[in-house]
This record gives structure tokens, sequence and C-alpha cells, in this order.
């Protein structure tokens, strides 16, 4: 499976002033979900370009583009690859576990999956929610720690396309 990047994005929340939050999204994300090295398992490896983040303002843009955030010049890429998940979480949802690249920093992560039912065999479209949180901190995100909260809020929503070979 080819993950769609026009029909997956990935959205971050983090508290700004503990009164209001500041809200983005990544318009591309690519990638795939390949075999894993058990028999019905599953890895996914996802790719998302950090200068797809889409704002409502163009200045909150511009903040977490500069390098006190995603430092996108140096770092334009943030990579998630999952540990291989079984088929049956996949279907039933459960618990997705890998590692995040941020800003050069790896660092595990996890994520609640919803469950979703994927017809194997069918050439449909399949979409995976994914839900978690990660610490600014643990990538090195340290700055304006008095306005922005260190906790992070990312969910990804992605939809799979059988590839054709």
């Amino acid at each position: 499976y080819r993950i769609n990047p026009e029909a997956s994005q990935a959205t971050f929340q983090v508290r700004l002033f503990w009164l209001d939050n500041v809200n983005g999204h990544f318009t591309h994300v690519d990638g795939d979900l390949a075999p894993g090295p058990h028999p019905e398992s599953w890895i996914v490896n996802a790719t998302i370009p950090v200068n797809s983040v889409a704002m409502t303002s163009s200045r909150m843009r511009k903040m977490v583009l500069a390098p006190t955030f995603f430092d996108a010049e140096h770092h334009p890429v943030i990579h998630f690859v999952s540990n291989p998940v079984a088929q049956s979480e996949l279907t039933d949802g459960g618990t997705l576990t890998g590692y995040l690249t941020l800003r050069g920093i790896t660092a595990p992560i996890q994520f609640a999956m919803e469950p979703e039912r994927c017809a194997q065999l069918s050439s449909a479209p399949c979409r995976i929610l994914l839900r978690g949180n990660l610490q600014r901190s643990t990538f090195g995100m340290t700055s304006n720690r008095v306005a922005l909260s260190d906790r992070v809020d990312l969910n990804l929503s992605i939809t799979l396309q059988r590839e054709t070979r």
C-alpha cells in the first residue's frame, strides 16, 4: 500500500499561554505500508515535508518554520517508522508504536489507532486515523516555554491506496 499524499494529512495543536491553542496541519504525507517481518504484520513508513505546514496566520506559520520550532531550513522532513503492527490491530484498533524523527532527533512515540476495516484485496482506499502526543523538549524545541506548552497533540489521517503493479 502507498500513502496517498493528496488525501492524507497530519494536524498538530499546542497550547498557547494556557488560554488558546495554536493549530496547524501538514497538507502532504507520503510513504507506504509495507509487509512486516512476521506473517500478517505491517510497517508504516511516513514522511512529512515541513514546508507543507498550513496555518491560519502567516506570522504563526513563519514562527513554526523557524529554527526555534521545526527548523525547516536544516530539517526539511519529519519521518515516522512504526514497529511491526499486526493486521488485527489495523482492523480492530490499538496502539501503533514506532520512532519519530523531528529536527534530526529520533525518539519513540505511540499513537492510538482507530479501528478501520480495510478490505485486503480491494483497490478501494483505506484510511488509518492515529492520535498521539509528543513533548517539544524531546526534539530540542525548548524556547518559548512560558508561551507554549511542552506537549503537542499530533494526529494523522492516512489514506492508503493499494499499489498497482
